[in-house]
C-alpha cells in the first residue's frame, strides 16, 4: 500500500522507519517531512496545516493510508478532511482530538467520569483567576487550555509568580489563543510515567512505558521544551500501577469519550503522576509522544501497519501487542539557547555512522538539506536512540553514541535516564 505520513519531527521519523519494516508498505511518503525522514519516504514542502493541498496530494499519489504524527492537525480536523475524500486514516477525529486540544475538556471529562487527576478550577475570565488564586494552596500549576507546543505549563511556588502566570498566559496571550481559558489545577508530587496506547474506538492496547525529561538543564533546571530525552520501560512502572490504570483510567478514558460521542480512533497518550494517593492523569495527548515515539516504537514487535489498521477497523482485539525484553534511552542533540533563541543551517556531520551499529537510531527531529548537506533547521535537531539489555546499558549506548555526531552548537542534557539509579 502507499502510505503517507504527516508530520517533521522525530516522532515521525520515528513512525517512518516502522512503516520502512513493514511488507505491507510500497511506497512511503511524507509532508513536510525533512532530512532523516527523506531516507524512507519521498517528502512534500506541503505544511501541516494545509488540509487541502494534503488531501489533494494523497489523492494525486493513490495514498492507501494515512498516518497523522502532530497536534495541530488532528486537534484541526484533518482526519475528517481525508475521510471526507474517501482517504483511509489513523488518528482521531476532530470531535475526539479535543482530548489532547482542550485542557479544561479533558479535565470536566475526567470528573465527570471518576478518572483520577488533580484538583482543578477552569477560567474564561482573568479577574476571577487571580481572586482564585488569593487563597490557594502553592505550589500550584497554571495549563493554557489550548496547544502551545508542550510549554503552556507554569508550576508557581508563590502568590506573586502565580499573578505573573496569568498576565503571562490570559492577558499578554504568550500561547496565543491557548490562554483564552486556562486551568487553574493542584500541584502533584511523585513519578512521572508516560503510557501511550493503540485504541480503535472501543477496545485499549497500551505499550511499554516511557517516561520524559522536559527541563532544557541538567537536573531538571531551566525552561520547559518539548522534551530533552526519554527512557523506556520506567521502573516505576511496576504491575501494581499498571492494574489501577487498566480499571481506573485507560479503559475508563476510551469509555468516556464514546459515551460523550467522541469516539476516540488512533493514539491516546497518557502523561500519569505517581502520587502517594495512588496514580493520576497529569495530561492526555492525543497522537505519539516526542520523543517518546523515539524509545516505544523501535521496542514494538508488532508490524505497524497492522495495529494501525486494527485501530481504524475496529478489531484491535485481535491484536496480540507486543514488545521487545530490553530498553531504549533517547537523548536529544538540541541547538544551543533552545527553547529560546538559536541559530539554523549548521552542517552535521556523522550521520552515517547510526548505518554500521544495530540497536543505534538517529531520529531527525530539526534538518533540512541545503547545498546537498544535511543541517540543522531547529531547536530539537536529533534524537539519539540506543537499544541495551537494560536500561542503565542503554543509556551508556545512547550517550556514547551522541559523541559520533557533531554540529556547531551542539547542546544535550548529561542525566537523561539518571533517575534509573534511584529505581
Amino acid at each position: 500500500m502507499n502510505v503517507l505520513i504527516v508530520g517533521s519531527g522525530g516522532r515521525e521519523h520515528a513512525i517512518a522507519y516502522c512503516v520502512a519494516k513493514s511488507d505491507k508498505a510500497d511506497k512511503i511518503y511524507c509532508t513536510p517531512g525533512n532530512a532523516g525522514i527523506a531516507e524512507y519516504a519521498e517528502c512534500a514542502p506541503i505544511g501541516a496545516m494545509e488540509f487541502e493541498k494534503i488531501v489533494a496530494f494523497a489523492k494525486e499519489k493513490s495514498v492507501d493510508l494515512v498516518i497523522v504524527g502532530m497536534d495541530d492537525p488532528l486537534v484541526g480536523g484533518l482526519v475528517d478532511e481525508l475521510e471526507a475524500a474517501g482517504i483511509r486514516t489513523f488518528g482521531p477525529r476532530k470531535n475526539a482530538a479535543i482530548l489532547e486540544g482542550s485542557k479544561a475538556f479533558s479535565k470536566d471529562l475526567m470528573k465527570k467520569y471518576n478518572i483520577p487527576t488533580a484538583a482543578y478550577e477552569n477560567f474564561t475570565d482573568a479577574g476571577k483567576a487571580l481572586s482564585y488564586l488569593e487563597t490557594a494552596k502553592f505550589p500550584i500549576v497554571l495549563k493554557a487550555d489550548g496547544l502551545a507546543l508542550g510549554k503552556g505549563v507554569l508550576i508557581c511556588n508563590t502568590l506573586e509568580e502565580a499573578k505573573e502566570g496569568v498576565k503571562t498566559i490570559m492577558l499578554d496571550k504568550k500561547f496565543g489563543s491557548a490562554g483564552n481559558e486556562m486551568v487553574i489545577e493542584e500541584f502533584m508530587t511523585g513519578r512521572e510515567v508516560s503510557v501511550l496506547s493503540f485504541v480503535d474506538g472501543n477496545t485499549i492496547k497500551t505499550m511499554t512505558s516511557a517516561q520524559d525529561h522536559k527541563r532544557a538543564g541538567d537536573g531538571d533546571t531551566g525552561l520547559n521544551t518539548g522534551g530533552m530525552g526519554t527512557f523506556s520501560p520506567s521502573p516505576f512502572y511496576t504491575k501494581e500501577v499498571e492494574d489501577f490504570c487498566n480499571k481506573y483510567i485507560y479503559q475508563a478514558t476510551v469509555d468516556a469519550m464514546k459515551a460523550e460521542g467522541r469516539p476516540f480512533k488512533g493514539v491516546i497518550f497518557f502523561g500519569l503522576m505517581l502520587t502517594e494517593e495512588g496514580p493520576k492523569v497529569l495530561e492526555y495527548n492525543a497522537r505519539f509522544g516526542d520523543p517518546e515515539a523515539q524509545v516505544v516504537l523501535p521496542r514494538m514487535k508488532n508490524d505497524i501497519l497492522e495495529v494501525v489498521e486494527a485501530c481504524i477497523d475496529g478489531t484491535l482485539d485481535k491484536v496480540d501487542l507486543q514488545f521487545e525484553d530490553n530498553a531504549a534511552v533517547c537523548v536529544v542533540l538540541a541547538s544551543e539557547g533552545y527553547p529560546v533563541s538559536y541559530e539554523k543551517g549548521l552542517p552535521i556531520e556523522g550521520l552515517e555512522e547510526f548505518k554500521k551499529h544495530d540497536g543505534y537510531y538517529c531520529f531527525h527531529a530539526g534538518t533540512k538539506f541545503a547545498d546537498g548537506k544535511i543541517v540543522t533547521n531547529g531547536g530539537r535537531v536529533l534524537g539519539i536512540t540506543a537499544k541495551g539489555k537494560d536500561l542503565k546499558e542503554a543509556r551508556a549506548n545512547a550517550y556514547a553514541a551522541t559523541e559520533w555526531v557533531q554540529f556547531g552548537n551542539k547542546y544535550m542534557r548529561h542525566d537523561i535516564g539518571k533517575a534509573i539509579d534511584e529505581a
